[in-house]
């Protein structure tokens, strides 16, 4: 019996100092991050690929995306950055085709009016019409965004996304994964801030980022 209450007590030992240990500025694996079992490739040469999976109806990603906006322009040429609308379910479809067609288009303003629209002006644009209604509005012709919207490039994104959730294990957003390899996002930083805002979530994340990316220097 002693025994293993001798063992008992050396494992909440051991997990208590692993939490003690563990910060935003020195992140522990399995606490602040999580170390993908095969890294996956990457395209982005010296620099450090940096990729976000977001959902534009989610409202986590939403208060993410101002600081990680800033932080991505901070960091400037060390990175190279990429946003993933993930594909969960069927519906998720039309916004996936959205972004991809902006990102081809340039149009990362509309990007932001559409996540303002959907959170600050709680308008339902989840519709292929009602999205395409809603470019056009933002002064995008019509028929030329269609065109990209509805291209085999565009499709051919659509259909990546899904087989690069399952290589990075996404299960949910906003998620954020470091040079192919260190996964970390509010979820999992947030664990060990319990009683928080999410203002302080997000930026903690920001903080775990920024350590990742320094070990890969």
């Amino acid at each position: 019996m002693r025994l293993i209450q001798k063992l008992f007590a050396l494992t909440s030992f051991s997990l208590i100092a692993l939490c003690a240990s563990a910060s935003p500025s020195n992140p522990v694996d399995g606490v602040d991050y999580q170390r993908l079992p095969q890294a996956q490739p990457t395209e982005a040469g010296k620099k450090i690929e940096v990729l976000e999976f977001f959902w534009y109806g989610c409202p986590h990603c939403f208060a993410f995306e101002p600081a990680l906006s800033d932080w991505v322009k901070k960091r400037g040429d060390q990175i190279v950055f990429k946003r993933i609308p993930v594909g969960f379910r069927e519906s998720f479809v039309p916004q996936q085709k959205l972004y991809f067609a902006l990102e081809a288009l340039n149009r990362f303003d509309v990007h932001k009016a559409y996540f303002d629209a959907l959170h600050i002006g709680r308008q339902r644009l989840d519709k292929e019409e009602l999205i395409i209604d809603f470019v056009e509005k933002q002064g995008i012709d019509r028929k030329k965004f269609l065109e990209v919207f509805n291209s085999f490039s565009v499709q051919s994104k659509v259909s990546r996304v899904r087989q690069m959730q399952d290589a990075y294990r996404i299960e949910g957003v906003p998620t954020i994964v470091i040079d192919g390899q260190y996964v970390t996002s509010p979820s999992i930083v947030g664990v060990n801030m319990r009683g928080q805002p999410e203002a302080a979530m997000n930026m903690a994340t920001l903080q775990v980022m920024d350590a990742l990316i320094a070990r890969k220097k």
